[in-house]
Protein backbone atom coordinates (compact mmCIF):
# COMPACT_ATOMS: atom_id res chain seq x y z
CA UNK A 1 0.00 0.00 0.00
CA UNK A 2 2.92 2.38 0.65
CA UNK A 3 4.31 2.29 -2.91
CA UNK A 4 1.33 3.95 -4.64
CA UNK A 5 1.30 6.62 -1.91
CA UNK A 6 5.01 7.30 -2.43
CA UNK A 7 4.49 7.46 -6.20
CA UNK A 8 1.60 9.89 -5.79
CA UNK A 9 3.63 12.07 -3.42
CA UNK A 10 6.50 12.14 -5.91
CA UNK A 11 4.20 12.99 -8.79
CA UNK A 12 2.64 15.89 -6.88
CA UNK A 13 6.02 17.26 -5.81
CA UNK A 14 7.49 17.07 -9.31
CA UNK A 15 4.40 18.75 -10.79
CA UNK A 16 4.92 21.77 -8.54
CA UNK A 17 8.70 21.73 -8.28
CA UNK A 18 9.44 24.72 -10.53
CA UNK A 19 6.84 26.80 -8.70
CA UNK A 20 8.25 25.79 -5.31
CA UNK A 21 11.79 26.61 -6.39
CA UNK A 22 10.66 30.04 -7.63
CA UNK A 23 8.90 30.80 -4.33
CA UNK A 24 12.00 29.84 -2.33
CA UNK A 25 14.35 31.69 -4.68
CA UNK A 26 12.31 34.91 -4.61
CA UNK A 27 12.31 34.78 -0.82
CA UNK A 28 16.01 33.99 -0.47
CA UNK A 29 17.75 35.35 -3.58
CA UNK A 30 20.04 32.31 -3.53
CA UNK A 31 19.50 29.26 -5.73
CA UNK A 32 21.60 26.96 -3.56
CA UNK A 33 19.56 27.81 -0.48
CA UNK A 34 16.35 27.46 -2.48
CA UNK A 35 17.40 23.94 -3.50
CA UNK A 36 18.13 23.10 0.14
CA UNK A 37 14.64 24.29 1.04
CA UNK A 38 13.16 22.08 -1.69
CA UNK A 39 15.05 19.07 -0.33
CA UNK A 40 13.72 19.73 3.17
CA UNK A 41 10.24 20.25 1.73
CA UNK A 42 10.39 16.89 0.00
CA UNK A 43 11.45 15.13 3.20
CA UNK A 44 8.51 16.65 5.05
CA UNK A 45 6.09 16.05 2.20
CA UNK A 46 6.71 12.30 2.01
CA UNK A 47 5.88 12.03 5.70
CA UNK A 48 2.53 13.80 5.36
CA UNK A 49 -0.74 11.89 5.55
CA UNK A 50 -2.06 13.02 2.17
CA UNK A 51 -5.60 12.17 3.20
CA UNK A 52 -5.45 15.32 5.36
CA UNK A 53 -4.28 17.54 2.46
CA UNK A 54 -7.08 19.57 0.88
CA UNK A 55 -5.00 21.13 -1.89
CA UNK A 56 -1.49 19.93 -2.73
CA UNK A 57 -0.16 23.18 -4.22
CA UNK A 58 -1.21 25.23 -1.19
CA UNK A 59 0.18 22.67 1.23
CA UNK A 60 3.55 22.49 -0.52
CA UNK A 61 3.79 26.28 -0.81
CA UNK A 62 3.09 26.51 2.93
CA UNK A 63 5.97 24.15 3.73
CA UNK A 64 8.35 26.01 1.41
CA UNK A 65 7.37 29.36 2.90
CA UNK A 66 7.95 28.29 6.47
CA UNK A 67 11.31 26.74 5.66
CA UNK A 68 12.32 29.76 3.58
CA UNK A 69 11.46 32.11 6.44
CA UNK A 70 13.68 30.16 8.80
CA UNK A 71 16.53 30.18 6.29
CA UNK A 72 16.00 33.84 5.38
CA UNK A 73 16.69 34.87 8.95
CA UNK A 74 19.92 32.81 8.92
CA UNK A 75 20.95 34.30 5.58
CA UNK A 76 20.38 37.77 7.02
CA UNK A 77 22.95 37.05 9.71
CA UNK A 78 25.46 35.92 7.05
CA UNK A 79 24.95 39.10 5.07
CA UNK A 80 25.96 41.22 8.07
CA UNK A 81 29.56 40.08 7.62
CA UNK A 82 29.53 40.01 3.80
CA UNK A 83 32.40 41.81 2.07
CA UNK A 84 31.10 44.57 -0.22
CA UNK A 85 27.62 44.79 -1.77
CA UNK A 86 25.46 41.64 -1.67
CA UNK A 87 23.72 40.74 -4.92
CA UNK A 88 21.28 37.89 -5.58
CA UNK A 89 22.57 34.71 -7.19
CA UNK A 90 22.00 35.12 -10.96
CA UNK A 91 20.06 32.53 -12.93
CA UNK A 92 20.37 31.75 -16.62
CA UNK A 93 16.72 31.69 -17.69
CA UNK A 94 14.92 30.49 -20.81
CA UNK A 95 13.81 33.05 -23.44
CA UNK A 96 10.13 32.43 -22.69
CA UNK A 97 10.56 33.80 -19.15
CA UNK A 98 10.93 37.31 -20.58
CA UNK A 99 7.60 36.86 -22.37
CA UNK A 100 5.83 36.52 -19.01
CA UNK A 101 6.32 40.13 -17.92
CA UNK A 102 5.12 39.61 -14.35
CA UNK A 103 7.29 36.55 -13.81
CA UNK A 104 10.36 38.22 -15.36
CA UNK A 105 9.84 41.28 -13.17
CA UNK A 106 9.44 39.18 -10.02
CA UNK A 107 12.73 37.28 -10.51
CA UNK A 108 14.73 40.23 -11.87
CA UNK A 109 17.88 41.29 -10.06
CA UNK A 110 16.32 44.73 -9.51
CA UNK A 111 13.18 43.31 -7.87
CA UNK A 112 15.14 40.87 -5.72
CA UNK A 113 17.19 43.80 -4.42
CA UNK A 114 13.98 45.66 -3.59
CA UNK A 115 12.70 42.59 -1.74
CA UNK A 116 15.91 42.66 0.31
CA UNK A 117 14.65 45.87 1.93
CA UNK A 118 11.58 44.10 3.38
CA UNK A 119 11.46 42.19 6.65
CA UNK A 120 11.35 38.39 6.24
CA UNK A 121 7.60 38.24 6.94
CA UNK A 122 6.85 41.19 4.63
CA UNK A 123 8.87 39.51 1.91
CA UNK A 124 7.01 36.23 2.30
CA UNK A 125 3.61 37.92 2.26
CA UNK A 126 4.46 40.08 -0.75
CA UNK A 127 5.87 37.20 -2.79
CA UNK A 128 2.96 34.89 -2.05
CA UNK A 129 0.24 37.48 -2.63
CA UNK A 130 1.59 39.71 -5.40
CA UNK A 131 3.58 37.18 -7.42
CA UNK A 132 1.76 33.89 -6.86
CA UNK A 133 -1.73 35.18 -6.02
CA UNK A 134 -2.05 33.02 -2.91
CA UNK A 135 -5.21 33.64 -0.88
CA UNK A 136 -4.90 35.53 2.39
CA UNK A 137 -6.06 32.60 4.51
CA UNK A 138 -3.37 30.37 3.02
CA UNK A 139 -0.71 33.05 3.55
CA UNK A 140 -1.83 33.45 7.15
CA UNK A 141 -1.27 29.73 7.75
CA UNK A 142 2.12 29.86 6.05
CA UNK A 143 3.50 32.79 8.06
CA UNK A 144 1.69 32.13 11.34
CA UNK A 145 -0.31 35.37 11.41
CA UNK A 146 -3.99 36.24 11.42
CA UNK A 147 -5.66 37.13 8.13
CA UNK A 148 -6.16 40.70 9.34
CA UNK A 149 -2.46 41.01 10.15
CA UNK A 150 -1.50 39.52 6.79
CA UNK A 151 -3.67 42.05 4.96
CA UNK A 152 -1.95 44.89 6.81
CA UNK A 153 1.48 43.44 6.09
CA UNK A 154 0.58 43.01 2.42
CA UNK A 155 -0.57 46.63 2.16
CA UNK A 156 2.63 47.89 3.83
CA UNK A 157 4.89 45.70 1.69
CA UNK A 158 3.05 46.63 -1.52
CA UNK A 159 3.52 50.35 -0.84
CA UNK A 160 7.18 49.82 0.07
CA UNK A 161 7.92 47.91 -3.14
CA UNK A 162 5.90 50.29 -5.34
CA UNK A 163 8.07 53.19 -4.22
CA UNK A 164 11.28 51.36 -5.19
CA UNK A 165 10.51 49.05 -8.12
CA UNK A 166 11.35 49.88 -11.77
CA UNK A 167 8.71 52.23 -13.16
CA UNK A 168 9.11 51.79 -16.91
CA UNK A 169 9.51 49.02 -19.43
CA UNK A 170 11.80 48.48 -22.40
CA UNK A 171 10.76 47.19 -25.79
CA UNK A 172 12.57 44.20 -27.31
CA UNK A 173 14.36 46.61 -29.69
CA UNK A 174 15.51 48.81 -26.80
CA UNK A 175 16.65 45.76 -24.89
CA UNK A 176 18.70 44.52 -27.86
CA UNK A 177 20.26 47.98 -28.32
CA UNK A 178 21.22 48.22 -24.66
CA UNK A 179 22.68 44.73 -24.65
CA UNK A 180 24.65 45.41 -27.83
CA UNK A 181 26.09 48.61 -26.37
CA UNK A 182 27.12 46.80 -23.20
CA UNK A 183 28.73 44.01 -25.16
CA UNK A 184 30.59 46.44 -27.43
CA UNK A 185 31.85 48.44 -24.45
CA UNK A 186 33.12 45.35 -22.67
CA UNK A 187 34.82 44.06 -25.80
CA UNK A 188 36.20 47.31 -27.22
CA UNK A 189 36.06 49.92 -24.48
CA UNK A 190 33.67 52.09 -26.53
CA UNK A 191 32.42 54.84 -24.23
CA UNK A 192 29.87 56.74 -26.31
CA UNK A 193 27.64 53.70 -26.87
CA UNK A 194 27.22 53.43 -23.12
CA UNK A 195 26.60 57.14 -22.58
CA UNK A 196 23.79 56.94 -25.14
CA UNK A 197 21.81 54.36 -23.17
CA UNK A 198 22.72 54.99 -19.51
CA UNK A 199 20.21 56.90 -17.38
CA UNK A 200 21.69 59.96 -15.62
CA UNK A 201 21.17 58.31 -12.22
CA UNK A 202 22.28 54.80 -13.22
CA UNK A 203 23.75 52.69 -10.40
CA UNK A 204 26.39 49.97 -10.77
CA UNK A 205 26.89 47.31 -8.11
CA UNK A 206 29.32 44.42 -8.04
CA UNK A 207 29.61 41.36 -5.83
CA UNK A 208 32.91 39.53 -5.41
CA UNK A 209 32.09 38.07 -2.02
CA UNK A 210 35.56 38.98 -0.77
CA UNK A 211 36.97 36.33 -3.12
CA UNK A 212 37.15 38.18 -6.45
CA UNK A 213 38.00 41.81 -7.10
CA UNK A 214 34.83 43.90 -7.04
CA UNK A 215 33.59 47.35 -6.18
CA UNK A 216 33.13 47.84 -2.46
CA UNK A 217 30.62 50.66 -2.95
CA UNK A 218 27.98 51.52 -5.56
CA UNK A 219 29.04 53.69 -8.50
CA UNK A 220 26.42 56.30 -9.41
CA UNK A 221 25.94 58.48 -12.51
CA UNK A 222 26.17 57.89 -16.25
CA UNK A 223 29.68 59.31 -16.68
CA UNK A 224 31.12 57.30 -13.80
CA UNK A 225 29.42 54.04 -14.75
CA UNK A 226 30.24 54.42 -18.46
CA UNK A 227 33.92 54.97 -17.76
CA UNK A 228 33.94 52.08 -15.32
CA UNK A 229 32.41 49.66 -17.82
CA UNK A 230 34.36 50.93 -20.81
CA UNK A 231 37.62 50.57 -18.90
CA UNK A 232 36.72 46.96 -18.13
CA UNK A 233 37.96 47.22 -14.56
CA UNK A 234 37.60 43.44 -14.03
CA UNK A 235 39.92 42.60 -16.93
CA UNK A 236 43.31 41.03 -16.69
CA UNK A 237 45.73 39.75 -19.32
CA UNK A 238 43.90 36.67 -20.49
CA UNK A 239 41.70 35.27 -23.23
CA UNK A 240 38.30 36.83 -22.61
CA UNK A 241 34.91 36.24 -24.24
CA UNK A 242 31.55 37.94 -23.74
CA UNK A 243 28.24 36.22 -24.50
CA UNK A 244 24.79 37.87 -24.47
CA UNK A 245 22.42 35.83 -22.29
CA UNK A 246 19.15 36.15 -20.43
CA UNK A 247 19.75 36.58 -16.70
CA UNK A 248 16.74 36.44 -14.37
CA UNK A 249 14.38 37.14 -17.24
CA UNK A 250 16.31 40.17 -18.50
CA UNK A 251 19.36 41.10 -20.59
CA UNK A 252 22.82 40.19 -19.40
CA UNK A 253 26.36 39.31 -20.39
CA UNK A 254 28.25 36.19 -19.45
CA UNK A 255 32.00 36.89 -19.18
CA UNK A 256 34.52 34.08 -19.53
CA UNK A 257 38.26 34.30 -18.98
CA UNK A 258 40.44 31.51 -20.32
CA UNK A 259 37.22 29.62 -21.05
CA UNK A 260 36.03 29.73 -17.43
CA UNK A 261 33.05 31.74 -16.23
CA UNK A 262 34.38 34.87 -14.55
CA UNK A 263 31.18 36.78 -13.94
CA UNK A 264 27.74 37.91 -15.02
CA UNK A 265 26.64 41.45 -15.81
CA UNK A 266 22.86 41.93 -15.58
CA UNK A 267 20.97 45.09 -16.52
CA UNK A 268 17.87 46.91 -15.33
CA UNK A 269 16.11 48.87 -18.07
CA UNK A 270 13.49 51.61 -17.70
CA UNK A 271 12.01 53.48 -20.67
CA UNK A 272 14.86 52.41 -22.91
CA UNK A 273 17.66 53.46 -20.56
CA UNK A 274 19.85 51.36 -18.28
CA UNK A 275 19.20 52.34 -14.67
CA UNK A 276 21.03 49.47 -12.99
CA UNK A 277 24.08 47.33 -13.75
CA UNK A 278 24.71 44.31 -11.52
CA UNK A 279 28.03 42.50 -11.81
CA UNK A 280 28.37 39.19 -9.94
CA UNK A 281 31.85 37.63 -9.68
CA UNK A 282 31.53 35.68 -6.43
CA UNK A 283 32.29 32.09 -7.58
CA UNK A 284 29.77 30.68 -5.10
CA UNK A 285 27.01 32.52 -6.99
CA UNK A 286 27.91 31.45 -10.53
CA UNK A 287 26.82 27.80 -10.58
CA UNK A 288 23.47 28.62 -12.25
CA UNK A 289 24.75 30.51 -15.29
CA UNK A 290 26.02 27.56 -17.34
CA UNK A 291 22.58 25.96 -17.69
CA UNK A 292 19.02 27.23 -17.72
CA UNK A 293 17.03 27.21 -14.51
CA UNK A 294 13.27 26.72 -14.81
CA UNK A 295 11.12 29.26 -12.95
CA UNK A 296 7.34 29.50 -13.01
CA UNK A 297 4.31 31.07 -11.35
Amino acid sequence: MSEPTADAATEAFVAHRNLLFTVAYEMLGLAADAEDVLQETWLRWVGVDRATVREERAYLVRIVTRLSLDRLRAVGRRKESYVGPWLPEPLLTAPDVAEDVELADSVSMAMLLVLETLTPTERAVFVLREVFDVEYDEIAEAVGKSQAAVRQIAHRARAHVAARRPRGTASPAETRAALLAFQRAVETGELQDLLDILAPDVVALSDGGGVKHALLRPVVGADNVARLLAAGWWRRDAERSVEPVQINGGPGLLVRIDGEVDGVLAMRLENGYVTGAYHVRNPEKLSRVDRETAVSR
